[in-house]
């Protein structure tokens, strides 16, 4: 009997911990189209770990850039003119959104993003449950940044999506 209690007890262990499962996005763009994406941050978590990370310049179509957004990141069209389009880099990263749970810090903006960039290329879109941690703090990521002392280089994808994972671990560990 102590067998299958203990057995029980941690298959449903197994389950809580792979609900943590989950992978954290950031996009920035390029103009103020949504399929204008020219850098993608994404952080893998499993168990409760950083398990990945991709870090990946993406040369915008035309590779336009506007001048209001080139001032919010930094990127310019230098930078990204020998960079992958956005098609050769989502069979890479397909996996960690298909069937997922996928989070973002103002997920309106980066899964519409998502949708739109797809839909540019003639790339399916995949199915995946949306968390936005925007809408679970109701604060900017600057603002929840410094309030936790989490780093944060804003408006660098990658730092973003570090950011909404941390926050995000933050509030799986206070759902418990």
């Amino acid at each position: 009997m102590d067998f299958l209690f203990n057995t029980i007890r941690i298959l449903r262990f197994s389950c809580i911990m792979s609900s943590t499962d989950f992978t954290a996005i950031d996009f920035e763009t390029a103009t103020g189209s949504r399929s204008s994406i020219c850098q993608i941050g994404l952080v893998r978590v499993e168990n409760n770990v950083v398990v990945k990370t991709f870090n990946q310049l993406i040369c915008p179509p035309s590779n336009f850039y506007s001048y209001w957004n080139v001032k919010v990141h930094g990127i310019t069209p230098e930078r990204t003119i020998n960079a992958p389009k956005f098609e050769d880099v989502w069979g890479q990263i397909k996996v960690y959104f298909e069937n997922q749970t996928v989070v973002a810090h103002n997920g309106a903006f980066d899964f519409s993003c998502l949708k739109q960039v797809l839909q540019f290329y003639d790339l399916a879109e995949v199915k995946f449950e949306k968390q936005c941690t925007y809408k679970i703090f109701k604060k900017g990521l600057a603002v929840l940044c410094s309030e936790h002392s989490i780093a944060l280089n804003h408006h660098d994808a990658l730092s973003d999506a570090m950011a909404c994972a941390r926050l995000y671990q933050m509030h799986m560990q206070q759902k418990q």
